[in-house]
């Protein structure tokens, strides 16, 4: 049994290649959604913990 390194290596690059991507797409999104709610003079960061804790409280 022989291993083909040339796909082998070739897989590895499309692989990486893919995952730099979705990085950098994810970046670009956090950038873009932080500097939008910055321009509106609010947090985006802030605002997730008071929507977590209206969740948690019982319904009466």
């Amino acid at each position: 049994m022989s291993i083909d390194w040339s796909a082998l290596g070739s897989v590895f690059g499309v692989s990486l290649g893919v995952t730099v991507a979705l990085v950098a797409l994810f970046t670009l999104g956090v950038a873009g959604l932080s500097k939008k709610e910055s321009s509106q003079g609010g947090s985006a960061v802030a605002a997730a913990p008071r929507r977590a804790r209206c969740t948690c409280r019982p319904r009466s």
